[in-house]
């Protein structure tokens, strides 16, 4: 505890703080040691042999070895103690300029031993003081805490009064003096009453963690009120003694001037005690017989210490000394006293106009406060910015609040109507009523919303007042913003609020916060270790950082003999934001497998970030093993009516495993919807080999279920310690039916020469894939389409069409691509596909088409007729063309082929089903 007025630095002057084996913190012009300590063996205690190298921000500062010793000025070492493995560095007379990170490095024979860093820094608590002064009772007053001569900044100012918090913390940057430390002043504004006479107020001051408090007591001045009389002279020739009555006035020393017509008159005291302790006094003036006949006004002033503008009465000496003997005027005299009234009734109205101005500006008068911030302000969590506002209108005052410069709705609101929705988009103004009511209504504003691309925000605005502060009229009120904080909206912005009167366009006050920092705290994965890819005996152990803001963040290594050197960092250099502003990081970090495999061996990260209040800590212990995951198998009874599908994972470490079972929704290919199926049991971990377990996963399904899991798969989800992703196991055995595949393919002639092939199968899951193919000697791929369709007896159909048109050339067959023919010679699916049940080959019509073998130029500019006139007709079949190579032989029959490769997971091998027919010159003879 301070006592009132300074704090003295001197006891202070000599402060060592250690904060932690790597950071080490003194006052400045002190000494200070950087710890560098290890244990040496016997063998490694020749001294000729050692080489050590101490390093600032890169610079080198001490270096002892084979070659020289070398130290610069401001430090020092004991080069004697280096044989009991102290290799400690002394910095003397700290000072800024010393600040930083020095590295410590320990070799012997060449060979690298230790290495450790240490930041150093310097702390200088801060001063405090509070220069008194006089309050007056019940007017505003504003006291002041300094605190001076501190570094690093800020500090955190709080006010208290018998003990008692009036006003919570709030945080200061300071100002950098020239002598290179810091000053801020604390503030604290208030009505003093009467209850704070003789009590104790307190200024309370935290620096990095340690607090001050200076205590005092106000000097408070009660103003009095004052009356002015006479006493009544005998005679109009004689002294006239005026008397000045001064009551209710705190503290005893008072004076009273005496004035005639603005001009000082010469002095004369004597106080009583009033019952409430307050004072009077009687004090009298006689005038001269010639101050007397002068006339004019008397006036009385009473002047108090702490008082700035004196309290005084005055009095005309025709009111207070009226003459007995009617004065006889004439004319001239007459005229000359009317427009004397006159005059004097014009000023009386000009004084009174100008006071009554006066009067409402001085009722208008405002005491607005600075806009406070939260100590902290992060993402996802409710933050308030308040600012008060003091005066004896506030129930006519309302506030507006910016973002930057962008009006601030209140966001808040929700409604099911258009008019309520509306007015989540308007900005609005918080009216405050008399009888503490208020008023809030959307009002229009010129400039944009606050959030163009439709991301508004969370915002709510709070009114508490008007609250009666002190007994002389004077109203306090606290208009309070809550908003949820995000990078997007408020990464280096600022708060505004605007006050004024209603029905007013002037503002009255403008407060405008200072920048602040949006904070998120890190996301830390476990400790993820798996073995090198080009080295099985090196274990790599990654650490994950996620949606931290901003992007400094520190990672560092320990294990049981000393502090680890990471590999691969992200944190060493600044990562990019992602879309949200979000930031994240990895570090990494090796040991030998043989070290890990002893079983004990304990590694832990810590991750330190602003946001955090306390480092994350994540650890492990031991050899890890990846574990090797089966796959599903099935086992039924016919006895039982459930089967159990189990799943073996064997050869991990260490034993802690997790499994989970999930069912994925129906898709032909498995769209991942995923849903947990509970019942699942594992049986073991049980220990197999030296730090090597195994264990079953096992779950039961009853046949319902089945029916009910038949349009998707199961899935075993294994997760350890080992991976960086689960790894899964599908099984779908259960849900698979083999489809009805017909004997032939049926296919119809056009009278165009285009064949129309089709196959019809039913039933089945998951669904078949088909592939047709046509040619000679080799096949080349078609284009054919599939429809789905619910049979006569409630069977799921599949049928699949393609359409075929042969022709003869000298080129090797191709495949057109679907894109290139599109829009080509088309027909209608249903029309060209047969009755399934036909058997064979039928013709629509026997005629023998001479235009197949017509030349490509042809058929190239009647594709390009179709291109241009035919529209595109979604019913549509398309044709697909192939060229059949002329025979070197021209009487040799050749075989013309049209296939279908049917795949399913059912069969374990694709079923084909072949249409045949004989060609000679590429003419079918079929």
């Amino acid at each position: 505890m301070c006592s009132f007025g300074l704090c003295s630095p001197s006891a202070l002057s000599f402060f060592l703080h250690t904060v932690s084996a790597d950071e080490v913190q003194a006052s400045p012009n002190t000494n200070a040691t950087l710890p560098c300590n290890l244990t040496l063996t016997e063998d490694k205690k020749d001294v000729s042999l050692m080489q050590v190298s101490w390093t600032k921000n890169g610079s080198h500062i001490a270096s002892f070895g084979k070659a020289a010793t070398q130290i610069n000025d401001s430090f020092s070492w004991n080069t004697t103690a280096f044989i009991n493995g102290d290799f400690s560095l002394a910095v003397l007379k700290a000072g800024f300029d010393l600040q930083g990170v020095y590295e410590c490095t320990v070799s012997y024979n060449s060979s690298n031993l230790y290495f450790s860093n240490v930041t150093f820094s310097i702390l200088a608590p801060p001063s405090l003081s509070v220069p008194q002064k006089w309050v007056v009772l019940e007017r505003q007053a504003q006291l002041e805490c300094r605190a001076n001569g501190f570094y690093p900044p800020p500090v955190s100012f709080s006010w208290t009064r018998d003990g008692q918090e009036i006003k919570p913390p709030f945080q200061v940057e300071g100002e950098l003096t020239p002598d290179g430390f810091y000053l801020a002043v604390g503030n604290l504004t208030f009505y003093p009453s009467r209850e704070d006479l003789n009590v104790t107020f307190g200024c309370k001051v935290s620096h990095i963690g340690i607090s001050q408090e200076v205590d005092f007591q106000l000097n408070v001045t009660n103003l009095p009120s004052v009356r002015l009389s006479v006493v009544p002279p005998q005679s109009n020739s004689i002294p006239l003694t005026v008397y000045c009555d001064v009551e209710s006035f705190y503290p005893e020393e008072v004076s009273v001037s005496w004035f005639q017509n603005s001009t000082a008159l010469p002095d004369p005291p004597v106080t009583d005690q009033n019952p409430d302790q307050t004072y009077r006094t009687r004090r009298y003036f006689t005038l001269s017989h010639e101050q007397r006949r002068q006339r004019g006004m008397v006036e009385c002033a009473v002047n108090q210490p702490g008082v700035v503008d004196p309290v005084s009465m005055s009095a005309d000496l025709d009111t207070l000394d009226p003459q007995d003997e009617a004065p006889v005027l004439n004319k001239s005299a007459k005229a000359s006293v009317a427009m004397m009234c006159i005059s004097i009734v014009l000023v009386f109205l000009l004084c009174f106009g100008f006071s009554w101005r006066r009067r409402d500006e001085k009722q208008k008068s405002l005491s607005v406060s600075g806009v406070i911030l939260p100590p902290r302000v992060i993402v996802g969590q409710k933050g308030r910015v308040t600012v008060s506002i003091e005066g004896r209108r506030v129930d006519r005052v309302h506030t507006a609040w910016f973002l930057n410069n962008t009006p601030i709705s209140d966001t808040s609101l929700t409604g099911t109507t258009n008019s309520n929705f509306n007015c989540l988009y308007n900005p609005l103004t918080t009216i405050h009523l008399p009888y503490g009511l208020t008023l809030t209504s959307p009002v229009s504003e010129k400039g944009p919303l606050l959030a163009p691309r439709g991301e508004m925000g969370y915002y709510k605005l709070h009114t508490q007042g008007p609250l009666h502060s002190s007994k002389s009229g004077t109203q306090q009120l606290i208009s309070a913003l809550t908003f949820i904080p995000q990078i997007s909206l408020h990464k280096g912005a600022v708060f505004k609020c605007q006050v004024s009167y209603i029905g007013k366009d002037k503002i009255v006050e403008e407060r405008v916060s200072e920048k602040f920092t949006v904070l998120s705290p890190p996301e830390v994965s476990e400790i993820q270790l798996s073995e090198t890819q080009n080295d099985s005996d090196v274990i790599s152990m990654t650490v994950r950082a996620s949606h931290f803001h901003p992007d400094v963040i520190t990672f560092r290594w320990f294990c049981q003999g000393g502090e680890l050197s990471p590999v691969a960092s992200q944190a060493s250099s600044s990562p990019r934001p992602n879309s949200e502003g979000f930031f994240s990081a990895f570090s990494q970090c090796k040991l030998p497998k043989s070290e890990l495999e002893k079983g004990a061996t304990k590694v832990w990260v810590s991750v330190h970030h602003i946001a955090l209040k306390q480092p994350v800590m994540r650890e492990t212990r031991g050899f890890i093993k990846r574990p090797s995951v089966a796959e599903i198998v099935c086992s039924t009874s016919p006895s039982d009516p459930t089967s159990t599908l189990g799943c073996e994972i064997t050869d991990f470490y260490p034993p802690n495993i997790s499994v989970t079972w999930l069912r994925l929704n129906e898709g032909e290919e498995d769209d991942r919807e995923e849903e947990v199926i509970e019942g699942g049991e594992l049986w073991g971990p049980i220990q197999t080999q030296p730090r090597l377990f195994r264990a079953t996963a096992t779950l039961k399904r009853k046949t319902q279920m089945e029916r009910k899991g038949r349009r998707g798969g199961i899935v075993c989800r294994v997760e350890h310690c080992s991976l960086s992703q689960p790894l899964e196991k599908q099984w779908r055995n259960a849900d698979m039916v083999a489809p009805s595949i017909p004997p032939s393919i049926s296919v119809c002639w056009s009278s165009e020469g285009v064949g129309v092939f089709s196959l019809v199968l039913k039933g089945g899951h998951p669904r078949v894939k088909l592939l047709w193919a046509a040619g000679s000697s080799t096949l080349s791929p078609l284009v054919s389409s599939e429809t789905e369709e619910i049979g006569d007896d409630g069977q799921r159909e599949l049928k699949s069409v393609c359409a075929l048109e042969k022709s003869t050339s000298l080129q090797p067959a191709t495949f057109k691509q679907p894109e290139k023919q599109k829009n080509r010679l088309a027909i209608k699916t249903r029309a060209a596909v047969m009755d399934p049940d036909t058997e064979g080959i039928e013709y629509i019509d026997e005629k023998v088409d001479s235009d197949i073998s017509r030349d490509e130029e042809t058929m190239s500019e009647v594709d390009e007729d179709s291109d241009r006139e035919r529209p595109e007709d979604q019913g549509a079949l398309q044709i697909n063309r192939i060229s059949l190579s002329r025979s070197p032989k021209e009487n040799e029959r050749t075989r013309f082929r049209v296939c279908v490769e049917i795949t399913h997971p059912t069969l374990k091998l694709p079923v084909y089903r072949t249409w045949t027919g004989e060609t000679l010159n590429g003419v079918s003879l079929t």
